[in-house]
C-alpha cells in the first residue's frame, strides 16, 4: 500500500489513498457462552489483534486469544471481513475467524482490557459493541455446525 501515515489513518491533507490497519479477531465459545473483552472505549469486542511479522492470520488469532484469555484455540475457518469505522479518519479492517477451545477453566483477563466475560447470544444482543462483532457471534453456531460460511457479497459494514 502507498500513501498515508504509519498510524493507519491515511493522508489527511494530501489526498493520498486511505490505509486501513488490520485486526484479526476470533469468535470462541465455552458451553454456549462467547468470550468477549471490554476495551478502553468501553465497547465489548472479540479477542484478537494485529499480525506480527511472518505470522499467518490463523496463527495471529490463536496467539492473541491465548494472550488475552489463557485459552488455547483451534481455528475452524474464516467467518467475515468488514471495515469498522471507529471515528473520522480511523477505520480498521476486521478479519474474523471461528475458533474452538477445549479449555474447561474460566478465561483470565490480560492487562490489555478492562474486563473479560462470557455471554450467551441473547446477552450479546444488549451489549455495547460494534454490529460486525455481534453479527459474527450470532452466525458462529451456523458456521461451526455447517462447516463454513456461505460465499456471498456483503455491503460494507459501517458500525
Amino acid at each position: 500500500m502507498t500513501g498515508g501515515g504509519s498510524d493507519g489513518r491515511g493522508d489527511p491533507g494530501g489526498g493520498g489513498p486511505h490505509r486501513f490497519p488490520v485486526s484479526v479477531k476470533g469468535v470462541v465459545a465455552q458451553e454456549g457462552r462467547f468470550l468477549l473483552l471490554r476495551n478502553e472505549r468501553d465497547e465489548w469486542e472479540l479477542p484478537g489483534g494485529k499480525l506480527e511479522l511472518g505470522e499467518t492470520p490463523e496463527e495471529c488469532v490463536a496467539r492473541e486469544i491465548f494472550e488475552e484469555s489463557g485459552w488455547p484455540v483451534v481455528v475452524a475457518g474464516l467467518m467475515d471481513v468488514w471495515v469498522y469505522h471507529i471515528r473520522a479518519g480511523v477505520d480498521v479492517l476486521i478479519v474474523t475467524f471461528a475458533c474452538t477451545t477445549s479449555a474447561a477453566r474460566p478465561p483470565v483477563r490480560s492487562r490489555e482490557h478492562k474486563e473479560i466475560g462470557l455471554f450467551t447470544v441473547d446477552e450479546v444482543a444488549s451489549l455495547r459493541m460494534p454490529a460486525g462483532y455481534r453479527r459474527s457471534v450470532e452466525s458462529y453456531r451456523r458456521f461451526v455446525d455447517g462447516g463454513g460460511a456461505e460465499t456471498k457479497h456483503l455491503p460494507v459494514a459501517r458500525s
